[in-house]
Formats: C-alpha cells, structure tokens, sequence
C-alpha cells in the first residue's frame, strides 16, 4: 500500500506496533500531542492535515479496555471532524466475546462497541483473529479479521524443536484453527473437548485417549486472558506423560495472574504475537495487517 491519501496515526496502545507497520507501507505518519492528566483523563491534539485522508488508526483494545477504546473513539472523531476517514485498526479487540446474548438481558458489548466507533466516523473495522467471526456481522460498517496463525506457525517452526512435538487444542472453539498451524508446521494435532458453565464461568475438559507420553505439548489459542482453559489442558497433559507444554496464542491478554497461575501449573513457556503489547508479545504480525491493507490498494 502506497500513496499520498492514506495516512498513520499510532495510538498509545500500539506504538510499537504501528511502527512495525510503518516500516513496511508507504504513508505520512500523523502528527498529534498526547497526554494523560493524574486523574486519568485524556488529552489528545492533531498536528498533521489529515482532510482527505484515509486515516488508519491503530489502536489495540487491551487491557485497560475502556481507556484505551475511550482513546480511539476521541482520535477517531476528531480526525472526522478535520475531514479525514477513519479506518479503525485494532490487532486486538476487546470486548469481542460479547457478540449474543447468550442469557437473557445480557449486553452484547461488541454491538455497543460497533455502534460507538460509527458514531465517532469509523468508516472501517481490521482486527486480528477476533474471538468469533460472527460477531463482525455486528458493525454497521464494513468490518474484517485476518489470521496471524500462518506467521505465529512459522516463527515457532523457525525457532522451536518440533521433533517431538504434537499440536493441542484446548477446545473445538479452536479444532480449525490448530489444525491449519499444525498442517503449517507439519505435525500430528489433537483436540480437547471443554464444557463451560454459563453462569459461574467454571470450565472443565474432557481428555481423549492419547499417547502423549515424552512429548513435547503447544496448545495453541486465539487468546490467553484468565489462564483457566490452558491451566486445566496443561495438567490433563502432564497426566498423560507430556514433559513440556508451551502455549502459544495470539493475543496475550494474561489478566488476574494468569502467568503465575500457569506457570505454576507446569506451563514451561508462553509464545505470544505483539497484537498486545507485553513481554511474551515476542512474535511481529502487523505483516497480517499491511497484507490485507495492500489489497485495498
């Protein structure tokens, strides 16, 4: 993607990110004050003309979720407001577990969310492996989610021994998913059925006959938040004889002390994209995005 009408504006969540990106298309970088007062209000002001531009912010919507969608929502609607056209690019989004009503009287937070980036401009939505696709039909915009799972398959081919590896899903939710990284990284894949409680959360896996005995475990996620599915595969795993579980996800959100919690529980490594930006974030995907953005020319 190349041209003088499009333009990047790196919000403060994914700075670095963006930059990554920046690196690898030909656009103006937008020009903007930004600061946060101590009682955690923000300020923001936009420096560089951006009327006529195809403006993309990106802006992951991590934890803190409200501050940093807060965040977008106040870029995006003063850069609609000098006359740009605001492509939202968010690597992670929150809040996309919501998208039903799975009981009744429930939020369906992701509808909500849609509705707020369309009321601040939002012309369209890019995300990376959004928690379910269906939850895109939601957007009253054109909204789309690549798949970072071909580059997470080959950064852990290129860096880890596989040679006694197998390929776990830690539920069907991720039965496609796994199997297209463990065809990518060509090896043997199994699923784990899991039963969540609707109401209190709890979730249990129901293990298959496998013969895991000495080898080596990558369960591998769309994301990590609270560690609960990975904790409970990762010690089914070590019953049946696994001696090393890696988890590998996209999207590293790792809140409530999941890391000590999995750790614990005999995880041996967290390998994690940069769609948040953390510590285990250690694998680049913006190639993810730009790819999808050079399509639209």
């Amino acid at each position: 993607m190349s041209g003088s009408n499009f333009a990047l504006l790196a919000g403060p969540s994914s700075i670095n990110f963006a930059r990554s990106m920046a690196r690898q298309i030909e656009c103006e970088i937008v020009d903007f004050e930004f600061k946060e007062f101590p009682d955690g209000e923000n300020y923001f002001r936009i420096i560089s003309d951006v009327k006529g531009k195809n403006v993309l912010i990106v802006q992951s919507l991590y934890p803190p979720v409200d501050h940093h969608l807060v965040q977008l929502l106040f870029l995006s609607k003063k850069v609609t407001e000098l006359g740009g056209f605001v492509y939202a690019i968010c690597p992670y989004l929150g809040y996309s577990r919501q998208h039903r009503e799975y009981l009744s009287g429930e939020v369906v937070s992701l509808k909500t969310v849609g509705h707020l980036m369309a009321s601040v401009g939002v012309r369209r939505l890019l995300t990376i492996d959004i928690h379910n696709v269906e939850g895109l039909g939601l957007f009253p915009f054109p909204a789309f989610s690549v798949s970072a799972i071909p580059i997470m398959a080959e950064w852990v081919q290129k860096n880890e021994d596989l040679s006694d590896a197998i390929i776990v899903s830690p539920d069907f939710g991720s039965s496609t998913r796994v199997e297209t990284f463990s065809k990518l990284v060509n090896r043997q894949y199994h699923v784990f059925e899991k039963e969540r409680d609707k109401v209190t959360g709890e979730v249990k896996i129901k293990p298959i006959q496998l013969e895991l005995e000495g080898k080596k475990a990558y369960i591998v996620d769309d994301m990590i938040s609270s560690g609960g599915t990975v904790i409970k595969a990762t010690k089914t795993l070590k019953e049946f004889g696994v001696k090393k579980v890696i988890a590998v996800c996209v999207h590293p959100v790792l809140a409530a002390g999941a890391v000590e919690k999995m750790f614990e529980a005999g995880v041996n490594k967290i390998i994690a994209s940069n769609t948040i930006e953390n510590k285990y974030g250690i694998v680049d995907v913006s190639n993810a995005v730009v790819g999808y953005l050079k399509l639209l020319g």
